[in-house]
C-alpha cells in the first residue's frame, strides 16, 4: 500500500514499484514483512508492505466513478434483494426511472435477473421486496480494500478499519 507523506492511503502498487520508489529515495518503508526479503547482488532489502511517499502529493478529491463494474464491486457481486451471486447479475434502479429515480450511488444496486424482473417497474415496497442493505456512495478506501482481496492486517490502521 502507498501512503502520502501525511499517512493518507493513496493506492496499492506491486513489489517492483515499491522497491524502485524506495531505491530512488522517493519513498520509505513504513511496515515491512519480516518473513520475506528481496536479495540483490550487493544488498538485502526488507519486503515492503506499506510505503510512504517522501514528498506530499496533492491529490484532488478521490471520487469513485459511478460505473456498472463499481456498483458490482460495492455490492460484493451479490443481489441486493436475495443475496445470491450464482445467477447472472444486472443493475436495478431502487426507485425506477419511470417514477423519477436517478442514476446515483444511492439509487442503483446489483440485482439478479430473477429479482430485477420480479421487481419490474415498482419500488421495493410496492413489489413487496426488501433490500438486504442500503445503497451508499463508497469511498476510495473501500475500493483499495476490494482491489487487494485479502487485506493485510497491518494495513487496517491506515485504512481506518482498526
Amino acid at each position: 500500500m502507498v501512503l502520502n507523506q501525511s499517512y493518507e492511503p493513496l493506492s496499492v502498487c506491486n513489489l517492483r514499484k515499491a522497491i524502485v520508489l524506495i531505491y530512488l529515495g522517493k519513498a520509505e518503508s513504513v511496515v515491512a514483512d519480516n518473513r520475506k526479503s528481496l536479495h540483490t547482488v550487493n544488498k538485502t532489502y526488507p519486503w515492503p508492505s506499506i510505503i510512504r511517499i517522501s514528498k506530499f502529493v496533492k491529490v484532488p478529491y478521490k471520487k469513485v466513478v459511478l460505473t456498472r463494474k463499481n456498483i458490482f464491486r460495492r455490492d460484493g457481486f451479490k443481489c441486493a434483494y436475495c443475496g445470491r451471486s450464482d445467477l447472472p447479475l444486472t443493475i436495478d434502479h431502487v426507485i425506477p426511472k419511470a417514477k423519477g429515480g436517478d442514476e446515483t450511488w444511492e439509487n442503483l444496486v446489483t440485482a439478479c435477473t430473477f429479482c430485477n424482473n420480479k421487481k419490474g417497474d415498482h419500488s421495493p415496497e410496492e413489489a413487496k421486496m426488501r433490500l438486504l442493505f442500503q445503497p451508499f456512495k463508497p469511498s476510495h478506501i473501500l475500493f483499495i480494500k476490494n482491489v487487494v482481496g485479502r487485506l493485510d492486517e497491518r494495513w487496517k490502521p491506515y485504512l481506518y478499519l482498526s
